[in-house]
């Protein structure tokens, strides 16, 4: 692996000799080690395949899990339905923090979230009762998040695609944030050549002080006694350690520490005295990922934050949402929901106990989920959301289900027609593999309408003649 010469210096002196060597041979070692997280919400009764399996992820043991070979997860219709989500083990660290620290509900922002992995960890991790909102500032990355948020399946997630400033503005508290912030990406220098092209002193320049501006954007929004998670995907001090100790001497916060175990191979802090957490590829299992933890000074109890609570102001039709405002909500407990209208006649299910929260999003930011979309209008009819198929909370009982094989359940998510059996009911039918939604089709009888977004769907024409069988049920 051919590094800048000036990077192989800094990080030399950064990190000394001998740790530095390490992390030099671990660059070069190829492949990345692969790991999955189970999704708790959807894969409960479900394991790792044993011929894949190799080894719990220790600082995520409930759901992380390294495997000892890649399989072709495009082709796996559980990867596909939410069972699982593949995600690098470092960034897993989420997992344990959030485990450790928050034990009662709070509302939580994870500011920098595309393309999803540390907001379906944090969802996974946070108790139930708690809200989470997941942001992602560019309009090109965002659709990605909306996508795999709602293949997660949890209804207690806001989707927005806005700037830290926009969230100060609308003046949405929170008791813990996540900023997982842009940055140099050195740590993804074993994985991506392109990072290796592109990084520069001057990029490094860059991104410290705009993740700095970053965090005070947002910092307001933090409660008194609120936690920080910070975190970013390279080696330098500049960007991890330095700019921890700016947010808890310049924005007033404590750094707390995490119980780890000097067997998993996390790299402590190695600027300051400071607890901060880091993974170097050739030392620890996974790519490069620095996180530490900051308490914002204050107690909320007795320095209590009011938020904004004007009423939201009503947007662009909502005569039009008051009269659809009752169709079917083919939820496990519909009267827990709340019915909101969303764009392009989209309906979306929303958890009564925060209604008023998503109302007051909704006016101030760009939300782009929310709950669960329940279907598109479309004249008297309403069309079912992909989501709806992919929430925990769907009421199977209200659709006729038929389970497919897997060629079938592959050509599916191609957005190929698929030939329901004789006999199954016409109208709006739910798609299963292993027993797993994956989907709608409309069946008017002579054919079947595909309902699988044209955006997700699977674009390689190639049919694996058996299925990667990641998962297998549980003994």
């Amino acid at each position: 692996m051919n590094l800048p010469s000036e990077f192989e210096n800094y990080t030399c002196n950064l990190l000394g000799d001998a740790l530095y060597s390490r992390l030099r041979e671990g660059l070069a070692e190829a492949p990345s080690p692969t790991s999955i997280r189970l999704n708790p919400f959807k894969a409960a009764s479900r394991e790792v395949n044993g011929q894949l399996m190799e080894s719990v992820v220790p600082w995520c043991p409930a759901t992380g899990r390294y495997l000892n070979e890649r399989p072709n997860f495009t082709f796996d219709p559980l990867f596909h339905a939410g069972a699982y989500y593949v995600q690098e083990a470092g960034s897993m660290l989420v997992d344990l923090a959030v485990r450790h620290l928050i034990t009662q509900p709070v509302r939580m922002l994870d500011l920098c979230a595309a393309p999803g992995g540390k907001s379906t960890a944090l969802r996974a991790a946070l108790p139930e009762g708690s809200l989470l909102f997941t942001n992602e500032p560019m309009r090109t990355r965002v659709q990605i998040l909306s996508e795999n948020i709602q293949k997660f399946g949890h209804e207690d997630v806001v989707v927005t695609n806005n700037y830290p400033r926009d969230y100060r503005k609308a003046r949405i508290m929170f008791d813990a944030i996540l900023a997982d912030v842009p940055c140099s990406g050195e740590g993804m220098f074993r994985k991506d050549e392109g990072a290796i092209a592109e990084w520069s002193r001057q990029n490094v320049d860059n991104c410290w002080r705009l993740q700095r501006e970053i965090v005070s954007d947002i910092w307001s929004c933090l409660r008194p006694g609120g936690l920080l998670i910070y975190s970013t995907c390279t080696f330098n001090a500049h960007e991890d350690e330095e700019n921890v100790e700016w947010i808890a001497s310049e924005l007033g916060a404590d750094i707390l520490s995490l119980p780890v175990e000097a067997e998993w191979g996390i790299t402590p802090a190695v600027v300051g005295d400071i607890p901060a957490y880091r993974f170097l590829p050739g030392v620890s299992r996974s790519e490069g990922l620095f996180l530490a933890v900051l308490r914002k000074h204050g107690d909320a109890a007795e320095a209590p934050v009011k938020e904004d609570n004007r009423k939201a102001p009503r947007r662009g039709r909502g005569e039009k949402a008051a009269a659809m405002k009752t169709p079917d909500v083919q939820l496990v407990s519909p009267s827990d929901y709340a019915v909101r209208q969303g764009a392009s006649d989209t309906l979306l299910a929303v958890p009564t106990r925060w209604a008023d929260v998503y109302d007051k999003a909704a006016a101030s930011l760009k939300v782009m989920h929310a709950g669960v979309q329940l279907g598109t209008v479309k004249g008297k009819d309403v069309v079912p959301s992909q989501s709806l198929a992919l929430s925990r909370q769907l009421d199977r009982s209200a659709f006729p289900t038929v389970d497919l094989a897997y060629a079938d359940a592959v050509a599916y998510l191609r957005k190929e027609a698929v030939a329901l059996p004789d006999g199954t009911p016409r109208g709006y039918v739910l798609l299963t593999y292993d027993g797993m939604p994956i989907g709608f089709e409309k069946n008017i009888g002579n054919r079947a309408n595909n309902l699988y977004p044209q955006e997700w769907r699977i674009k390689s024409s190639h049919v694996p003649d058996e299925a990667p069988a990641v998962l297998t049920q549980s003994v």
